[in-house]
């Protein structure tokens, strides 16, 4: 994968913003998802622009330092660095939006990075993400809260 760690305003449509769950299902070989991710990803790979944000990457290093250890999250980081995944930054609008999503949504378990994830999607017009995380799924935005992410690989 061809890494631009962009942070200018690009096009979004027809891009898939790589989540999370995503990104360690990939990283993880022994993960119940690794093979659905990899055959997800090789199939879709060059049809999409492919996505992720500063929180997601963040999240992710962690996580994979914690569960894979340093050297695996190092190799997530340099495949970052020299593939095709723009990189998209947070704003100071996002994170009002984010802190209103989270005010929203009193009875859900969206963490930060989710509500971040969500803002910056709705700001970008990203209708499609690619994860493993059912947070996707309840979130809903728009006008009357109808409009629901398109979650990928389902």
């Amino acid at each position: 994968m061809t890494t631009t760690l962009a942070t200018q305003p690009m096009s979004t449509i027809g891009s898939i913003l790589v989540d999370s769950a995503a990104w360690y299902a990939l990283a993880d070989k022994s993960d119940a998802l690794h093979r659905e991710a990899t055959a997800f990803l090789k199939t879709h790979l060059r049809e999409n622009a492919w996505l992720t944000t500063h929180p997601i990457v963040m999240e992710t290093w962690a996580l994979i330092n914690r569960r894979l250890g340093r050297t695996a999250a190092m190799t997530f980081w340099e495949r970052l660095r020299s593939g095709g995944v723009a990189l998209m930054p947070l704003d100071a609008a996002d994170w009002e939006a984010a802190w209103r999503i989270a005010l929203a949504f009193p009875d859900q378990d969206f963490s930060l990075v989710d509500c971040t994830t969500f803002a910056i999607m709705e700001r970008l017009g990203i209708m499609q993400v690619f994860t493993f995380d059912d947070h996707f799924l309840v979130y809903r935005y728009g006008a009357r809260r109808q409009q629901a992410f398109i979650r990928l690989p389902w």
